[in-house]
């Protein structure tokens, strides 16, 4: 069907079944990948078996292979939102989401955080983006293409996986993506939905490495927006807090 989407890793389009109606809702996607660059893709597919149901991640219902003009695809089944990502919901309100809407949008991605660190998984790549608005308005966490194992041996540290904006402190210094480090992405999304603007202010022509060493050395953490409740900005605060072992963990943000 008609492509909804496109990623770093792959190809989002709308699934039209020809058979086996009864595998896949009415509203399916699949993300496609060419085979031979498929293994953010299968790794998706690895960690979403894995997970489990959990009504804020995003279904899976299976994968399978196949060959167009000669190139054989690796193909993912996933759930279809409807209303786009948060990114889409953000641009929908002209900039910024109200606050009562954000703290909605919010527990749900901790209750989906909390499912994932409890199974043992680090999301890595939590961002507007990878956060997908349904037709009852509920969201759900989805590309966990970069999504690892807690504990598991970390490779380079030039391998270091995730967004440079929304990078804690600990990924940027040691390559470390643990639970904490979905935890200061969190952070980061919560001020974007909130004020439209990047949770770190770059200014124009300035590089991604003096970013990186803003968010890596020294104190200075993001801005806390004034416009917020008080409960919101201690909510924050709580996520941007730099040394991991001492922020808040997904149940305690709950």
């Amino acid at each position: 069907g008609d492509a909804v989407g496109r990623g770093s890793f792959a190809t989002v389009s709308l699934a039209i079944p020809t058979t086996n109606y009864n595998q896949f809702p009415s509203l399916t996607v699949v993300k496609s990948a060419d085979a031979q660059t498929s293994c953010w893709l299968r790794n998706e597919k690895h960690v979403l078996d894995r997970l489990g149901s959990c009504p804020r991640i995003i279904r899976c219902f299976g994968d399978d292979c196949s060959f167009e003009n000669g190139v054989e695809y690796y193909n993912l089944f996933l759930e279809y939102a409807a209303g786009g990502s948060l990114a889409d919901e953000l641009r929908n309100h002209d900039g910024r989401i109200p606050e009562p809407q954000a703290r909605e949008y919010t527990r749900d991605i901790v209750e989906g955080l909390s499912h994932v660190h409890k199974n043992g998984f680090v999301h890595c790549d939590i961002k507007l983006q990878n956060i997908l608005v349904f037709e009852d308005g509920r969201i759900k966490i989805a590309d966990f293409g970069l999504a690892r194992e807690a504990g598991e041996r970390q490779g380079k540290k030039s391998e270091c996986r995730g967004t440079p904006m929304f990078m804690s402190p600990e990924q940027v210094t040691g390559g470390e993506c643990e639970s904490p480090a979905d935890i200061w992405a969190l952070g980061c999304a919560v001020v974007e939905m909130v004020t439209g603007k990047p949770a770190w202010q770059v200014e124009n022509g300035s590089s991604m490495w003096s970013l990186l060493l803003r968010i890596g050395v020294g104190q200075e953490v993001p801005e806390i927006p004034n416009n917020l409740s008080e409960d919101g900005k201690d909510f924050i605060e709580k996520c941007f807090i730099k040394d991991p072992k001492k922020r808040w963990s997904a149940e305690m943000l709950l």
